[in-house]
């Protein structure tokens, strides 16, 4: 079999599992679990991660910026113009052109604020960014999202920490039809079936953050979801045997003993 890996501006990839840096209760944790995902990208949360200050403990050091691609993303921006300063300044500390950019509404649902998030886009890409890009699972604003520029779609599969899955396939397979640039499913996958779930509606890859960090075990469920998203890619390149209201018996119902 050949390599089946996955390409988001201009970069190649084989694991299509990308993980967060947060809410781990240590940096040795957040070392092991990302190791045991497989994963070869990870987002930094450039507003609550130290990058920059060598008398404190440093995520470089446990997660090296030469093993992974980092993807600096704009967690807790609730404004544009937040986002937009947010990543600048990342790019001033780390070089880092491709990012994510989330621009969040307001709690209880932290759903994705799409005018501030089209605001952000134009202003990123016309800085030169490579824009992966969080947004609702919308095939309209999706489709606008990729005509402006961005390099990949990534629709919420649920609310952010929500655990609660894919909750509309049906619009995530919509955008994953008409998109020409990669599409992640990212935001609310809560276990191992969820992620395989989304691969199988023919996403290039899952990104999660809460579902491994929360779990009992993290380094477990990191392992769970490196073989689910495996699992759910090689399902869908199998093509699925067809639905029906009806039985049809696996053995021959003719010639049976009498």
């Amino acid at each position: 079999m050949t390599e089946d890996s996955w390409e988001v501006a201009g970069r190649r990839f084989t694991s299509r599992l990308i993980v967060g840096t947060g809410r781990y209760k240590s940096l040795e944790e957040t070392r092991d679990s990302i190791a045991a995902s497989g994963a070869e990208i990870v987002t930094v949360a450039v507003r609550r991660v130290n990058l920059s200050d060598p008398s404190a403990p440093m995520l470089q050091d446990f997660v090296p910026p030469d093993r992974y691609t980092y993807l600096p993303n704009t967690a807790g921006c609730f404004t544009a113009q937040d986002a937009v300063r947010t990543l600048r300044l990342a790019r001033e500390a780390g070089g880092w052109n491709l990012v994510k950019l989330e621009v969040l509404g307001p709690p209880p649902f932290l759903y994705p604020d799409m005018a501030a998030t089209f605001e952000a886009a134009a202003a990123l890409i016309a800085d030169g960014f490579e824009v992966m890009v969080y947004c609702a699972d919308d095939p309209v604003a999706a489709k606008r999202l990729e005509e402006m520029g961005c390099v990949a779609i990534m629709p919420l599969g649920a609310p952010i920490g929500s655990g609660m899955g894919v909750v509309n396939p049906y619009m995530i397979r919509a955008i994953k039809a008409a998109a020409k640039v990669p599409v992640l499913v990212d935001a609310g996958i809560g276990t191992a079936s969820e992620a395989a779930f989304a691969m199988e509606l023919g996403c290039d890859a899952v990104l999660l953050n809460s579902a491994i960090a929360h779990a009992q075990n993290p380094v477990k469920m990191a392992e769970a979801m490196k073989h689910a998203v495996i699992a759910g890619r090689a399902a869908h390149l199998a093509g699925r045997m067809p639905r029906d209201y009806k039985a049809d018996a696996s053995s021959p119902m003719t010639g049976l003993i009498r």
